[in-house]
């Protein structure tokens, strides 16, 4: 179904600006903007994808990636097509870049998912949270809202996975249902930003990571490690040095490339390389990093980042064992020593 948008502010000549996302589109009657689901009707806003994921997965928390929320449970996830950036290494770009036949089929599906529907599912089979994922969360904010607003009267958490181009509006409604947001910084470079995810701006990143820590939201960061583009030594020591500095508690994964989409010129990330970023992390001061698409036995485990004893063990996105102390406000610490470790428990 089509829904009417909530961010986005009517122009003369029934123009609209949409304001969910930092490009803010300025759309024409009957066009849609860069992301290709938000279109303007008759001089509002709507959403074509509301209702309508085309990606419905329950997945292990670990897998979005966040290690910091709810370690060993479950989180219903689900994506639409559309986004708003065109990063040319996307590893989901069979549903994010989106093509005309992707509308039609989107339009023509039977198959509708309501926020109550996805509720009533998650709390008939007792999951604890629910992820807005696979494709950029932000340009179907509305469904999402309707979703986590829902599922916060039931006690369900709500999760984005996001490419961090928020508006300063859409974080603001965020707040009413979303608990925790996993935001990639890909590059530290204005250039990689500018030539490789279609026309966008680091600063933009780097608000929104900073705003929404601010705000309170949980965060988490991931930086797909692409050889020869963003695994320089400064370059990664500067992505780090930026985290620590909105907060050293922020956990950093590193995560292996491979070639997909229109880049298959470049190699698997080596496993050295993410290794070397982890002590990059460490060494600026970030007290959590870790590695991810690799097998290393010990890059996903969580230690204690005063004493070093193994907090959580896991292996493969999958929780095997996990000793922090959750006490009744919900804050997290070493049961060894009582170092206080930053995320959201229960």
């Amino acid at each position: 179904m089509m829904k009417k948008a909530v961010l986005f502010k009517k122009l003369g000549g029934k123009k609209v600006k949409c304001l969910c996302c930092q490009r803010y589109c300025v759309i024409k009657d009957g066009l849609s903007g860069f992301c290709g689901v938000r279109k303007n009707v008759n001089g509002e806003l709507y959403l074509i994808v509301y209702g309508k994921p085309i990606a419905v997965h329950t997945d292990p928390v670990e897998k979005k990636p966040l290690f910091h929320f709810l370690p060993g449970t479950e989180i219903f996830s689900f994506g639409t097509i559309g986004c708003n950036f065109r990063c040319s290494f996307c590893q989901n770009w069979d549903i994010s870049q989106i093509t005309a036949r992707m509308i039609g089929k989107i339009r023509g599906a039977r198959r509708e998912l309501s926020p109550k529907k996805i509720v009533d599912y998650c709390v008939k089979n007792k999951i604890p949270s629910i992820a807005y994922t696979y494709n950029e969360p932000t340009i179907f904010t509305e469904y999402a809202h309707d979703t986590g607003v829902l599922a916060r009267k039931k006690g369900i958490k709500n999760v984005y996975v996001s490419n961090g181009y928020e508006s300063e509006e859409c974080l603001k409604y965020m707040l009413n249902f979303c608990d925790a947001i996993n935001i990639d910084i890909k590059s530290f470079s204005n250039e990689f930003y500018a030539k490789v995810c279609g026309g966008v701006r680091l600063n933009g990143v780097k608000e929104t990571i900073k705003k929404s820590f601010e705000m309170g939201f949980w965060i988490e960061c991931t930086t797909l490690v692409i050889p020869e583009l963003n695994d320089s030594d400064k370059e990664l020591k500067e992505i780090a040095e930026f985290l620590v500095a909105v907060s050293p508690d922020i956990p950093w994964h590193v995560t292996a490339f491979h070639p997909d989409y229109k880049m298959t010129d470049k190699k698997f990330t080596p496993a050295a390389t993410l290794e070397k970023a982890v002590e990059i992390g460490k060494k600026a001061g970030l007290k959590f990093v870790y590695t991810g698409n690799i097998l290393n036995p010990d890059g996903e485990n969580t230690y204690c980042p005063k004493c070093k004893k193994l907090l959580i063990e896991r292996s493969g996105m999958s929780c095997l064992t996990c000793d922090i102390k959750t006490g009744k406000n919900g804050v997290g610490t070493c049961p060894y020593c009582k170092e206080k470790i930053a995320g959201i428990w229960k």
